[in-house]
């Protein structure tokens, strides 16, 4: 069921969000050779938690860590452990904060040090195949219309997309209706109200759509093993279009 936020919610919503900004604004200056991903996840967690949040992710489902780190071909859900980032890497993370019970979601892909021109691209595009997507978000279009404008940039660029991993709405829990994929037609699906809460992700593969799960039951990657990236926004749909909450005001 879709649930409309209210004003007063939007607003907690948008606190969360601006604390899960605040941790992608340290992960800028964190991320480096060297760096371990259990290490990333600590002071994530830190940052959360000294603005007054918890971390969203933190045993939810059973999940271990704070966030999400996945490196290379990993899309989604990586673990956070003793792995030590080297130059040329590149790393998704994928934060979320609850503040009085309400959420943010975002995830950033970085570049460990220096990194290839392929990398650079795919970074490059599925962020701005993210933004096409937010170009969709105002009330009267339909979800279809987002996955449909993010469908057609990845894929007009060479890249594919997962069909099995997807957005999705958000504010009381991490995942709420609708879900939002990042595959779709124009004018389908949920229609778009003023007072929905989404969370848009496209998640990017330079190869085939076609995923794995790894053994530790969590990590997601191409079967090809082909380079991933994953960027996100939390988004609340105004009168007007669309407010991005996982940003510093």
């Amino acid at each position: 069921m879709i649930t409309l936020k209210s004003k007063r919610e939007i607003e907690l919503m948008d606190r969360a969000g601006t604390v899960v900004a605040l941790v992608h604004k340290r992960l800028k200056e964190v991320i480096v050779p060297g760096i371990t991903t259990k290490e990333i996840d600590q002071i994530c967690e830190e940052v959360i938690r000294e603005n007054g949040c918890t971390p969203s992710f933190k045993g939810l489902y059973g999940f271990p860590g704070s966030v999400c780190t996945s490196i290379n071909e990993v899309l989604v859900h990586g673990i956070p452990d003793n792995r030590v980032l080297k130059d040329g890497d590149i790393i998704s993370v994928d934060v979320g904060a609850c503040y009085k019970g309400y959420h943010g979601d975002s995830a950033w892909t970085y570049a460990v040090g220096t990194v290839n021109e392929e990398a650079q691209r795919l970074m490059q595009i599925t962020e701005e195949a993210l933004y096409k997507g937010l170009e969709m978000v105002k009330p009267g279009n339909r979800v279809g219309d987002i996955s449909n404008a993010i469908q057609t940039y990845v894929e007009s660029n060479g890249y594919s997309t997962p069909i099995e991993y997807t957005g999705h709405g958000i504010g009381k829990k991490v995942h709420e209706d609708p879900y939002v994929p990042n595959v779709g037609k124009a004018h389908s699906m949920e229609l778009l109200k003023a007072g929905m809460c989404l969370a848009i992700e496209p998640m990017v593969f330079t190869g085939k759509p076609h995923c794995v799960t790894m053994k530790d039951g969590w990590g997601v990657h191409a079967r090809d093993k082909s380079l991933a990236a994953h960027y996100e926004h939390t988004v609340a749909i105004t009168e007007e279009g669309y407010k991005i909450l996982t940003k510093e005001d």
